[in-house]
């Protein structure tokens, strides 16, 4: 909850510079801080998310791996493939983070 609390309040502290020095004819230039935000959660979320799914999956792998060691290439090939489909996520993440950041 702490986290959530911090991240909050420092996208306070990065938003708040830009309306103190707003201008009242300046409301054209208003939206491209929303943009470059999302470009930055679309980066951030995709990473943690696909963080700790690539950790579960790990978990899973080496726990089982454990229980039973002559398994270890049945559970290791399923493993790689999750993991490369987990990454994928992430740099679908990325691109939209550039596509997003383009329009800034």
């Amino acid at each position: 909850m702490r986290v959530v609390w911090f991240a909050l309040a420092f996208l306070d502290m990065a938003v708040a510079p830009e309306l103190a020095f707003a201008q009242d004819g300046a409301a054209a230039d208003g939206g491209r801080w929303g943009i470059a935000i999302g470009a930055g959660l679309a980066i951030g979320l995709a990473g943690l998310g696909c963080g700790i799914g690539q950790g579960n999956a790990a978990n899973g792998a080496v726990q089982g791996i454990a229980r039973n060691p002559g398994a270890a290439a049945k559970i290791q090939t399923p493993m790689l493939i999750a993991l490369a489909l987990i990454e994928s996520i992430a740099l679908y993440g990325l691109i939209i983070g550039f596509f997003l950041q383009n329009k800034v």
